[in-house]
């Protein structure tokens, strides 16, 4: 018999008030957690790390703060890039067994710009349940905070590091006839935005950083506008959403003839 039929029901708190959450059906549940405010979670979201037998997370210290802000007791295991060998055959011999596993990463929605969905997979064909709970998503609170067209966007993730590969990945954007979504980084932001201008044309873009934080910032204008304002500026901190308007149907690439 699985744990998840036998353990204690779990609990949070909301506003102080203490809420109880069943057991987990045996399955794989994909969590989705704030972005930067810790209010923005569900009450399917809270009552599942609550419920669920084990909790799989990235940073073990990044998500025992959100348990801790709503009193959740559930055990984390660890489940990154650098132990996914490892930990996932573990975690599938916990389905296995019956448990109940919750699956979050940092911030916002799992398996965006991360390497869960080798899990998913492994879940799926072994014949486990596997539940999406919906919530946080930098992705689309930057897109839909841009002002950019929303009916068609295509999703980079990061660009590459090494100059020359970035460039020819961003020739390869160029012809996408469709907004564009990336990550960045705040110390490679000025040169990604040059970048960007130089192979995409002058496009309008958003960039929008630490959004539901403090500190959020959305500033809109031209790629290149955007590049010279971020490289004369004070160091860039936090986490970064570029979104870049569609190519223009009447205006050839850059580097057309």
């Amino acid at each position: 018999m699985g744990l998840s039929m036998t353990k204690e029901p779990g609990r949070f708190f909301v506003a102080g008030h203490e809420l109880h959450a069943p057991s987990q059906g045996s399955g794989l549940y994909l969590v989705s957690t704030p972005i930067g405010n810790l209010r923005d979670i569900t009450l399917r979201a809270l009552e599942t790390l609550a419920g669920a037998d084990v909790i799989a997370c990235e940073d073990t210290r990044v998500t025992r703060k959100l348990l801790e802000h709503y009193g959740i007791a559930t055990p984390l295991t660890p489940y990154h890039e650098h132990n996914a060998a490892t930990a996932r055959p573990k975690l599938l011999a916990r389905l296995a067994t019956g448990e109940s596993v919750a699956l979050v990463s940092d911030a916002g929605t799992p398996m965006i710009s991360d390497p869960g969905y080798k899990l998913v997979r492994a879940a799926h064909e072994a014949g486990h349940a596997v539940t999406s709970l919906p919530g946080a998503s930098a992705l689309l609170a930057a897109l839909t905070n841009a002002g950019l067209p929303t009916d068609r966007f295509f999703f980079e993730g990061f660009l590459p590091a090494k100059a020359s590969q970035r460039e020819a990945r961003i020739a390869q954007l160029a012809r996408i006839p469709a907004t564009l979504v990336l990550f960045e980084s705040g110390p490679r932001l000025a040169d990604a935005l040059a970048a960007l201008a130089s192979g995409l044309g002058d496009r309008d873009a958003a960039v929008c950083r630490e959004l539901t934080k403090l500190h959020e910032e959305v500033r809109r204008d031209t790629l290149s506008a955007l590049a010279h304002d971020y490289a004369e500026g004070r160091e860039t901190r936090g986490e970064i959403v570029i979104v870049i308007s569609p190519p223009d149907q009447n205006e050839a690439p850059p580097d057309a003839e």
